[in-house]
Parts: structure tokens; sequence; C-alpha cells
């Protein structure tokens, strides 16, 4: 489980409660910063839950280490908890070839390719999409990364999107 950040937010204390809890047997990883201004709500919510075995709290991660966490990872459990508009550790996880079951909020939908690069649900259902989500192709979930997320794809879809801006204007081109 990775989140970029702890705050003060249910859905944090609510997943790590259900996923300490779930039947798997795996272990629970949770590489997080936690924000001076959400020290206090870190210390009340979420550090009690962390005294179960299986559960370990690693703290802040940095590039390097990110990677090789990620990359480690049977899944990545997001449970993110508003309107994000784009939750990069999602597509970081995918780079890895890990799977993710992200929380139904945000821009989710649109980032994950449901049963193939991992599973969006409720945060009430989740617990019982792990499995299916660890059982993922990894090398299909890093293949649909490179299709959609890589620099390249996105240089050839603005360069596709101002060909069809100067298209509409009628500005000629050099080929």
């Amino acid at each position: 489980m990775a989140i970029n950040s702890i705050q003060g937010v249910p859905s944090h204390e609510h997943s790590v409660g259900q996923f300490r809890r779930a039947p798997t047997g795996l272990p629970l990883k949770i590489a997080a910063k936690v924000d001076r201004v959400d020290r206090d709500y870190y210390s009340a919510k979420i550090e009690p839950l962390l005294h179960e075995p299986g559960i370990e709290y690693i703290g802040d991660i940095y590039e390097r280490a990110k990677e090789r966490f990620l990359g480690d990872a049977l899944a990545l459990i997001f449970p993110i908890d508003g309107p994000e508009p784009f939750g990069l550790v999602t597509i970081e996880a995918m780079a890895c070839g890990t799977p993710v079951l992200a929380f139904d909020k945000g821009a989710m939908r649109e980032i994950i390719d449901e049963g193939v690069t991992g599973v969006v649900q409720s945060v009430v259902e989740a617990t019982t999409m792990l499995t299916r989500v660890i059982a993922l192709d990894r090398a299909r979930v890093r293949h649909q990364f490179q299709e959609r997320f890589t620099a390249r794809r996105m240089a050839i879809d603005y360069v596709q999107i101002y060909q069809q801006l100067l298209d509409c204007t009628g500005v000629q081109t050099a080929a």
C-alpha cells in the first residue's frame, strides 16, 4: 500500500484498518509522508493501527527507493479520498508492472484499465478484490503503461492536437 501522504481523511484510517483485517495473510507496507499539519491525525488515528503483525510503516520514500518498493509490491492500494485529477503514484506503479487497487474517486476510472492494470472499487468492497488484482498479468500492466502514459505517447498526442487546431484555422504547415 502506498500513499503519497497521510492526511486527515477517513479513507486512510479506514483502509489501513480494513486491509489489516483482510484474510489474505499478505503483509501491508505503507510508504507515505506525514506532513507537520497531519502529525496529530497520524498519531491519533493511524499509528495505533500499525502495531499489528504484518503491517510495516516505511515512511516517506524517494525516487530510487520508490521504484524498487513499487516494483516489488504485489499490488498498489491507492486509498484516494477526493476528486484528485490524477494519481501519479498509480502511473508509477504501472510503470513497474504493478497492478493497482484504487478507490472509486477522482480520475481513477480514467487512469486504470479495469481488469488489465488494476481494479477500481468502493472502499467497502476493495479488500475482496485484492486477490483478483494481484493475479493480473504484470507484463500486461507494464505494456498498457507504455501504450498510454509514456512521454513519447504524450508528445504524439500533443502534436495531433496542435495539428487539429492548425487544420481548423487553415494555417499551412511545412511537412
